[in-house]
């Protein structure tokens, strides 16, 4: 009698703590709209107590890394977890002017012998929801990593943390060096197609040096975004997918031209119409960080000045 009694009992306990929020959980966040698909990855760290619970919420998006507490209420039996004014960066900021959406998170506890989620969204609150967006997620719980050791550490030692990320040499990777005279490189379809296309002039700048070191990257989503870069009409760099890896071209200023220009070639829009990327042009003096966009109709170019000398 005691053993069928015991062995209810322990398969009981045992689903309650299946069933339990606590833990690391791991995902993406998507915004909810058709024409956008910006994503957030996002650490959710959980310790809850009867009907309450707090943690630590951390994400990365576009460049920035930020990092919160937590707190809210967590319905057992029904197994809902909400979490209150979050600082949720908006998905249409960049890192130079950045716009926080304070946002609520309301989610499911969904368990299964594959392992447990929390499927929900963050909403924004009332007044804001025609411009904070719903951000929906589906995150999965690390069983490993949620010791409870582990996860009390993790909120006891929490410190907020803001960082912005840029690029320094040692994340760059060396895809292409084009050296004087620049080889002109043979891509018939490319070319014309390019022709069909209207320069457009986004950038002037005057450079103090007779050669620049050129970078380019995806400092956005990767999103798979490929372009080729056209020197004074030249092809230089065909059919080049980015990253977050910066790809670096040495070019020479030609001293004859009155203005040197560099255009950026859509050769597809990426997952997230147009293709888009960021420029550094490095003169040894000065670094100049330029956006680009380009379409299927226009060459995002940057017009180059070599400075007069004294």
């Amino acid at each position: 009698m005691k053993k069928t009694f015991f062995l209810p009992l322990l398969f009981i306990c045992f689903s309650v703590k299946a069933q339990s929020v606590f833990g690391y959980w791991y995902g993406t966040a998507n915004v909810k709209t058709s024409n956008s698909a910006n994503n957030y990855m996002v650490e959710l760290i959980l310790q809850p107590e009867k009907n309450y619970v707090k943690g630590v919420l951390n994400y990365f998006f576009k460049d920035t890394y930020r990092s919160f507490e937590v707190k809210g209420d967590y319905d057992a039996s029904n197994r809902r977890i909400s979490l209150y004014n979050i600082p949720l960066t908006y998905f249409g900021s960049n890192s130079d002017f950045q716009i926080d959406c304070i946002m609520n998170l309301l989610a499911t506890l969904r368990v299964a012998q594959a392992g447990s989620n929390l499927i929900g969204s963050f909403f924004s609150l009332p007044d804001y929801k025609n411009t904070c967006l719903e951000v929906g997620f589906n995150f999965s719980k690390n069983a490993d990593a949620s010791k409870i050791d582990s996860v009390l550490n993790a909120i006891k030692e929490y410190k907020e943390i803001y960082q912005v990320w840029k690029p320094s040499a040692d994340d760059t990777l060396v895809a292409i060096n084009v050296t004087p005279p620049p080889n002109k490189i043979i891509n018939i379809p490319t070319e014309n197609e390019y022709a069909k296309r209207k320069n457009e002039i986004v950038n002037e700048i005057e450079v103090d040096a007779d050669t620049i070191m050129v970078g380019i990257y995806d400092n956005g989503e990767i999103d798979g975004d490929i372009i080729s870069i056209f020197y004074n009409q030249k092809l230089i760099l065909s059919n080049q997918k980015l990253t977050h890896k910066s790809i670096r071209i040495k070019l020479p200023i030609d001293s004859l031209k009155t203005d040197n220009e560099i255009s950026m070639f859509a050769e597809n829009l990426g997952l997230i119409p147009p293709n888009t990327a960021l420029m550094t042009i490095d003169d040894g003096m000065h670094k100049y960080e330029i956006r680009l966009s380009s379409s299927l109709e226009k060459n995002a170019t940057i017009r180059i000045k070599r400075k007069k000398k004294n």
